[in-house]
């Protein structure tokens, strides 16, 4: 499989969810420390963590923010879970030095969610560790003092799709669409982050999972262009020509990289 498309929250409290979510199609799960569990239940949460990556068990951690009294706690637990990706909240070039330099090797997901995280977002992309970048949304919305989740935050994004690319990181994480029965918003929005250069989205519900894969995987009809492309310069000895425009160096490029997503 290739860079995950979909990756679904749930929360650290709950095990007995852990592999209903790993058996959801979801690409991805996060297994949620912070926002999700409630502080009385944060130190059965890691407990809960722990047994799920030593039983061998897969998936991506979010830690307590690192200004919180929870998240020495956390990191500990994870020296011990070496198997497990982490996702560092309100991510910010010294905090992620400090996850790094305590679980060095690991892979990190910076969660772009603050205003001082986005205007740092070339130097979060650079981080040590980083492997890719999310966009926190709601968090984000609140911070920047922004009514509303959707295509108002499309210059945050686009910011965030833009550090990725100049730190070479694969293309980002989208955040969540909260309303969890409303496929067709859903679908909107799907279509609105594959647009704007992520490839991969957060979901708060098994239900989302499928929209999600389908809206941000390649469609058959762009498949079968990409193809044709590559068939074309193979078997051109000049300048090649697809549907009567000329296959130049990046229609090339985007050819490749669908079928790389395929």
């Amino acid at each position: 499989m290739g860079e995950p498309r979909s990756y679904l929250f749930v929360p650290g409290d709950r095990p007995e969810r852990f592999a209903k979510a790993a058996a959801s199609g979801a690409d991805e799960i996060i297994i949620d420390l912070e926002d999700a569990v409630a502080a009385t239940a944060k130190a059965g949460a890691r407990r809960n963590v722990a047994a799920w990556f030593a039983g061998g068990g897969r998936g991506v951690v979010r830690i307590n923010g690192l200004d919180t009294e929870f998240a020495d706690a956390d990191l500990a637990m994870l020296a011990e879970a070496p198997g497990a990706t982490v996702m560092v909240p309100k991510a910010n070039p010294a905090g992620l030095a400090e996850v790094a330099g305590r679980l060095q090797g690991r892979p990190l997901i910076a969660l772009v969610e603050t205003v001082a995280g986005l205007v740092a977002a070339h130097e979060v992309a650079g981080s040590a560790g980083v492997v890719r970048l999310a966009f926190g949304n709601l968090d984000f919305g609140v911070d920047a003092r922004i009514p509303g989740e959707g295509s108002v935050l499309d210059p945050a994004r686009f910011a965030i799709v833009i550090a990725s690319r100049h730190a070479n990181l694969a293309p980002p994480i989208d955040g969540v669409t909260p309303e969890i029965g409303d496929m067709a918003r859903l679908e909107a929005d799907v279509a609105r982050t594959r647009a704007l250069g992520f490839t991969a989205k957060l979901c708060i519900h098994p239900k989302q999972v499928a929209v999600v894969n389908v809206g941000l995987s390649p469609r058959a009809e762009e498949i079968e262009w990409a193809r044709r492309v590559l068939a074309a310069v193979s078997e051109s000895e000049g300048v090649a020509e697809v549907d009567g425009k000329m296959v130049d160096a990046p229609v090339l490029a985007r050819a490749r990289s669908i079928l790389d997503m395929a």
